[in-house]
């Protein structure tokens, strides 16, 4: 019998948490949801949804799924002016976002925390417009991996958005705050009522719960015990999930049967050391992926959704805070343009896949009712055709070059590990790199040929329970769109710039 962790053990692994840097191939717009219970079982339940995808539903989808499941607030990590309207007069409130990219700008001048409030805040709001209540300020700036780039522009640039929201006369209306990681506290091999904020940034993250605690905003926490299993082999694996099988952690009169309580407790005990006891918290991120690490399943995502549900729905808070939370799952949809550095599971965090279908029954009430989410409703695809692997007779070598290709530039995460693709014969995993990549390419005819290697068909290549997919048929009128506000925005910018000087 393998020998279990000690106490000491288990709180050290416990401070191993989300230390990894999701890289970004180009900037991007994400958003959480937040579900609002129809009965006071779970209250401020809220939902990541991010666009790292080659096709992605339009928000006028989005809205539409978010209203059918009861959700009535968003965040968006962006301010894209175009996507935020779609909020407007829909009964959504909306949490804007500004990526750490802008830090630098936004802390150097207050002219410019000035202007993005002009350009992306108070042009939303009027009567019939969108319901904003948040800025976020960044995402995540003080992680470790960062190497303290952003140490010295996040809190003036926090400080400076929060003065040009109260300078129009919203400051008691809608808060600034920051995303953080949950690597910037830990409590070494002690327990919970241990925890601080991590020494070499000890002293700014003093100064800005300071901040939020005096404006009322909350404290913005991302947690995953999914990666403290994933990365750390000596994990004791219940420990992640909240069926009561875990060996207990003491810390003084407090058990703990779980990483998350822990965790938050920890973050507890930071606040409480910088004077700052009060300030609200909110899990920005948790969830749990389905694909792409041994650890990635639909049973263990449904098993950490289920207990997970099921504690919030009975309990408050942790052992050191009583108040509610609100929990924001990672995330909404799969994401197939997602950097895999960190793993292959990242482009499978999604409760729903890429075109808005649930993947497992989840009661977000915590009632146990195993009930499918309501799924995505009018979704558009492209033509009924797919894209696979036709033999001519070639060597090895040729192939495996063709397969590398289409993964390289694909997305071939679903055929490793334990998922049904996984299952596929060679020439059908072969067939699958070859449709994805086709797909991925909009269809177009030169992305199926692959030396010769590969046919379009109208016959569903789907195998089993492997679903070869079709693209979305994506509103040419949103990418067009979006080039236009890019080059809008850059010239905005560019002429504000001039102006100052």
């Amino acid at each position: 019998m393998p020998q279990l962790p000690t106490n000491t053990q288990i709180l050290a692994i416990v401070n191993i948490y989300n230390h990894m840097v999701r890289a970004m191939a180009k900037p991007t717009w994400a958003v959480v949801v937040i579900v609002v219970a129809q009965l006071a079982c779970v209250e401020g339940l809220g939902v990541n949804w991010g666009n790292q995808a080659s096709q992605n539903l339009h928000p006028r989808n989005i809205v539409q799924m978010l209203k059918d499941n009861n959700i009535t607030k968003i965040k968006l990590f962006d301010a894209d002016t175009w996507v935020v309207k779609h909020f407007a007069a829909t009964g959504i409130e909306v949490m804007l976002g500004i990526p750490n990219i802008h830090l630098e700008s936004l802390a150097d001048r207050y002219s410019h925390a000035k202007a993005w409030v002009k350009a992306n805040l108070t042009r939303h709001i009027h009567q019939g417009g969108v319901d904003i209540r948040y800025v976020v300020v960044g995402n995540e700036p003080f992680l470790s991996a960062y190497n303290g780039s952003n140490l010295q522009t996040t809190f003036p640039a926090l400080w400076n958005i929060q003065k040009a929201i109260n300078e129009v006369g919203l400051g008691d209306r809608i808060k600034a705050t920051i995303p953080q990681n949950a690597d910037v506290y830990d409590s070494g091999t002690k327990g919970p009522s241990a925890g601080d904020f991590r020494a070499d940034i000890r002293a700014t993250m003093k100064q800005i719960v300071q901040f939020l605690r005096d404006n009322n905003a909350p404290f913005v926490v991302n947690i995953y015990p999914f990666l403290s299993l994933s990365l750390n082999p000596d994990f004791p694996i219940e420990f992640a999930f909240f069926s009561g099988g875990a060996q207990p952690v003491q810390d003084g009169s407090i058990t703990y049967t779980n990483v998350l309580d822990a965790n938050l407790d920890t973050l507890v005990s930071a606040l409480k050391k910088a004077g700052c006891g009060t300030v609200p918290i909110i899990v920005g991120e948790i969830g749990w992926p389905t694909d792409g690490d041994k650890y990635a399943s639909v049973e263990l995502a449904k098993k950490f959704y289920d207990g997970f549900f099921n504690k919030i729905a009975m309990t408050k808070g942790t052992p050191l805070y009583k108040n509610s939370i609100e929990y924001y799952l990672f995330g909404l949809t799969d994401e197939n343009l997602k950097s895999i550095a960190p793993g292959d599971f990242e482009r499978h965090w999604g409760i729903f896949t890429y075109d808005g279908q649930p993947k497992f029954a989840v009661d977000f009430l915590g009632r146990n009712t195993n009930k499918m989410p309501v799924a995505a409703k009018d979704v558009k695809y492209l033509e009924k055709k797919w894209c696979v692997y036709v033999s001519t007779g070639e060597t090895a070598d040729v192939l495996a070059a063709n397969m590398d290709y289409a993964c390289t530039n694909g997305d071939c995460t679903a055929l490793k590990y334990g998922s049904p693709c996984s299952k596929l014969s060679n020439s059908s995993k072969v067939s699958y790199a070859f449709n994805m990549f086709f797909q991925m390419m909009y269809q177009d005819v030169e992305a199926c040929d692959f030396g010769g290697l590969a046919k379009i068909v109208t016959k569903n290549a789907t195998v089993g329970n492997c679903l070869f997919p079709i693209a979305l048929d994506t509103d040419w009128a949103w990418s067009v769109a979006a080039d236009v506000r890019s080059v809008f925005v850059v010239g905005l910018l560019v002429v504000l710039l001039l102006l100052e000087f």
